[in-house]
């Protein structure tokens, strides 16, 4: 760890800002935990220009509003918001209780960390439509955009068949684009494609053609051809950002992702992940409760009262000026949150 940097000290400290750490975050301070959320910037919720399948918010809300909105919902509670980025951390010097994450500000030392750190979509080579605008990486919250319209699924994997399958469900237009590639799904993949509606086009796209609204109009081809979509959905995996879980030593799954529990919870005490870093759909509604569940939990481990009959043995019975347990910047920011209707 670097001496030269100042040290910031927390119960709590989520790293990634976006909807399951915004939601981790929130809970933890609300709950009465000094909690600081380090967020680098960007990410896929970031970018977002509408928000799909979140109840109580509009479609026109973009993903930048949906998490400036909830940041500035930290700081009314009293969450401490740090733009940094962390590139290393370990236990906190003889505590090993205590984890030590070092970013380019500042060190933050801390009895918990949720990490939110989410993926990244391997993105095909161009030429390619705009992101939002014709090319599209989640099915789940897309795919209703294309209802009757022509749509392909890029890629050659198992993935990218199964997609254009279920895409058969909103649209009766649905290509395949190979791009050259040869097709790596199986014979039985091979069979369901043969007997389904769906055309797979092995020439590479050349050109995109977009209309008067900056949406794609229309795919040019190697060959010659030209084929209208209205979108579609780019299947090339994804590159999760583990980098911190294996430092920590938290266990990972085959594909990548943090292997976690029913709360967030991962192989290491006081570490959490949440959020698209952790197997699952990639959904902000279950973004959301990830955050939740992984604030609660965290919750129950480290909240002060009731104390244990080992902790009164030691300590003995809790005095008045002990209660409450929350710390007095939040206590404070609490009761000027809420009025209760008083003059």
């Amino acid at each position: 760890m670097s001496a030269d940097l100042p040290t910031e000290s927390y119960d709590v400290v989520v790293v990634g800002g976006g909807p399951a750490g915004q939601t981790a975050a929130l809970y933890s301070t609300r709950l009465g935990h000094r909690t600081a959320l380090v967020d680098r910037g960007g990410g896929r919720a970031a970018m977002m220009q509408e928000v799909h399948n979140l109840i109580g918010t509009r479609e026109e809300t973009s993903g930048n509003e949906l998490l400036g909105v909830g940041k500035e919902q930290l700081e009314e509670y009293g969450c401490d918001l740090h733009r940094d980025v962390i590139a290393s951390c370990n236990r906190a010097g003889d505590d090993d209780d205590r984890i030590a994450l070092e970013g380019n500000s500042a060190v933050y030392e801390t009895d918990a960390v949720v990490l939110a750190t989410g993926f990244n979509d391997v993105r095909p080579d161009p030429p390619l439509p705009r992101t939002g605008r014709g090319l599209h990486y989640c099915l789940h919250c897309d795919a209703h955009m294309f209802v009757d319209k022509p749509v392909y699924v890029m890629g050659h994997a198992e993935s990218t068949a199964h997609v254009a399958g279920i895409m058969l469900n909103f649209t009766d237009d649905v290509d395949i684009l190979t791009r050259g590639h040869e097709p790596e799904w199986s014979d039985d993949t091979a069979t369901m494609l043969d007997d389904h509606p769906i055309d797979v086009i092995h020439a590479d796209v050349s050109g995109v053609q977009n209309g008067e609204d900056g949406w794609l109009k229309a795919l040019e081809f190697e060959d010659g051809t030209t084929r209208e979509y209205k979108g579609g959905f780019a299947m090339y995996g994804s590159e999760y950002n583990n980098g911190l879980a294996r430092e920590l030593g938290c266990d990972l799954n085959d594909d990548g992702t943090v292997d976690v529990g029913d709360h967030g919870e991962t192989s290491v005490d006081g570490v959490y992940a949440v959020g698209d870093v952790t197997p699952g759909h990639n959904q902000l509604p279950i973004a959301l409760a990830d955050g939740a569940k992984a604030g609660i939990s965290i919750h129950f481990a480290l909240r002060e009262f009731p104390r244990t009959p080992e902790a009164l043995r030691e300590a003995g019975p809790v005095r008045d000026e002990e209660v409450p347990g929350i710390p007095d910047e939040l206590l404070e920011q609490a009761v000027d949150f809420h009025t209760y209707g008083d003059e």
